[in-house]
């Protein structure tokens, strides 16, 4: 494993070995370095079961656009994460994915003064190939602030 200070990389030799619950329920319980992404944004994997995933992440001001509010494309990566991770939950040991197409609604703008938010990913149908799902953003009274979709590819690795 490639950790600093309890971020890093699952080497893709241990994790395809994994079932993509496994390498998650692994990452939840700190037997795997979180991703560096993770660190960068202050999001944490928060829950996971088989097809679902949710994050959590409380707004900053280091994340603000020009016009006063995080960016978008927080949110965006937040939706994307969790649309992507609960795919990977349902993969098979040696089966990877990797987004294709992204969607994102935005509702609400999220500051600094928003607090927590959970952003909630869950699986609408995997295939062979493609696999599709669906995610949430809310904040801690279940205010919508973003939705989006995603298809993913799935493909051997």
């Amino acid at each position: 494993m490639t950790a600093d200070a309890g971020f890093g990389v699952v080497p893709l030799e241990q994790a395809r070995t994994m079932d993509g619950l496994t390498l998650f329920k692994g990452l939840l319980e700190g037997r795997f370095p979180a991703p560096p992404i993770s660190r960068m944004l202050g999001m944490k994997l928060d829950e996971i079961e088989f097809g679902r995933v949710v994050f959590a992440y409380t707004p900053v001001f280091d994340h603000y656009n020009p016009l006063g509010s995080v960016h978008g494309g927080i949110a965006a990566t937040l939706l994307d994460s969790v649309m992507g991770c609960c795919i990977h939950t349902t993969l098979k040991a040696g089966i990877g994915y990797t987004t294709v197409e992204i969607k994102v609604n935005y509702v609400r703008a999220m500051t600094d003064k928003t607090g927590p938010v959970r952003a909630e990913g869950k699986v609408i149908n995997v295939g062979s190939r493609i696999a599709t799902s669906e995610g949430r953003l809310v904040d801690a009274s279940g205010k919508l602030l973003a939705h989006g979709t995603t298809t993913c590819l799935i493909f051997p690795i």
